[in-house]
C-alpha cells in the first residue's frame, strides 16, 4: 500500500513532535504493510512551510528507518492567495515528489466562489489537485453539486482510511460512503499525525474496503492510484460505471 497524506515529519506542524515520534509511526505504517508513504507538512497560515528543512527531514527520517518504507516529500496544501500565486510559479514546491499531483486542503470556515477557477488554473498548468478528506469538511458535506463539477473538471478526492471505521464520526463516515457509492473516491490515505488514534495504519482500511466494496476497489485506491501519484503519472482509465441515484441529504446524517 502507498501512503499519499501523512505528518510524520517531526517538529513541523501538529504530527509527529520528535524525531522518535517520526520514527515509531513509519515503523507502525511499514509492519501493516505500507511500502511507500508521503510527508506532507502543512503549508497554511498557522504553519510556516520551509522546503529546505522539510527535505532535511525527510532524508534524516529515511535514513533511520532504512529499508523499511520509502519516504517522499508533499505537503497539505491550503487555498491562500499567496500559496495559490506561488504555487503556479513553483508548482515543484509543494506538489508531491516535485510532480503533478497537490494535495489541496479546505479551510473549516469558507470555501471561495472561485475555487473551481482556481482548480482550472492549476490543471491548465499541470498541477492536478487532490482534495483532501472532503468528508471531514463539514461546509464540503452541504456542496455535493460543487464537488461533483470539480471532479468532473479534473480535481481528484482523497478519504481519509478512519472515516470510513467512523474515528471522525457518523456524518463523516455516511459522506465517505456516499462518495464511495457515486464513485468519486480516488484515493485512501492516512492523514496520519501519531501512532495513536490518528495513526498511519492502512491494513485494517485495506480489508474494510475490500470486504465492503470488492478487493480490486480496495487496490486500485490504495496502491495502484497512488503509486501513480508519486510517479506523477496519469491515472489509469476504467469502465465508467452507471451513476447510482442521488439520496435524499437527510439520509446522511440518520443515526446508526
Amino acid at each position: 500500500m502507498i501512503d499519499i497524506h501523512s505528518h510524520v515529519l517531526y517538529g513541523l506542524d501538529d504530527g509527529a513532535a520528535t524525531l522518535a515520534d517520526s520514527i515509531a509511526m513509519v515503523e507502525m505504517a511499514a509492519a501493516a504493510g505500507t511500502t511507500d508513504i508521503v510527508a506532507t507538512p502543512h503549508a497554511d497560515l498557522n504553519f510556516r512551510f520551509q522546503p529546505e528543512l522539510n527535505r532535511q527531514r525527510c532524508d534524516e527520517l529515511q535514513a533511520a528507518a532504512g529499508e523499511k518504507i520509502r519516504i517522499h516529500l508533499g505537503c497539505d496544501f491550503h487555498l491562500s492567495y499567496e500559496n495559490i500565486q506561488d504555487a503556479l510559479a513553483l508548482p515543484s514546491k509543494y506538489t508531491i515528489n516535485g510532480l503533478n499531483y497537490l494535495l489541496v486542503e479546505f479551510s473549516d470556515l469558507l470555501i471561495p466562489k472561485t475555487t473551481g477557477a482556481v482548480f482550472t488554473r492549476m490543471i491548465e498548468s499541470g498541477i492536478i489537485p487532490i482534495i483532501t478528506h472532503p468528508e471531514r469538511n463539514w461546509l464540503l458535506t452541504l456542496r455535493m453539486a460543487e464537488l461533483e463539477n470539480w471532479v468532473a473538471e479534473g480535481a481528484l478526492t482523497q478519504v481519509t482510511s478512519q472515516s470510513l471505521a467512523g474515528l471522525f464520526g457518523s456524518k463523516a463516515r455516511k459522506f465517505a460512503e456516499e462518495l464511495m457509492r457515486r464513485d468519486m473516491v480516488h484515493f485512501i490515505a492516512s492523514d496520519a499525525h501519531s501512532v495513536e488514534e490518528r495513526h498511519p495504519r492502512l491494513d485494517e482500511t485495506y480489508a474494510l474496503i475490500a470486504g465492503r466494496y470488492g478487493k480490486e476497489r480496495a487496490e486500485r485506491l490504495l496502491t495502484t492510484h497512488p503509486r501513480c501519484v508519486i510517479e506523477g503519472r496519469p491515472l489509469p482509465e476504467k469502465e465508467a460505471s452507471a451513476p447510482a441515484a442521488p439520496r435524499k441529504w437527510y439520509q446522511f446524517y440518520r443515526r446508526g
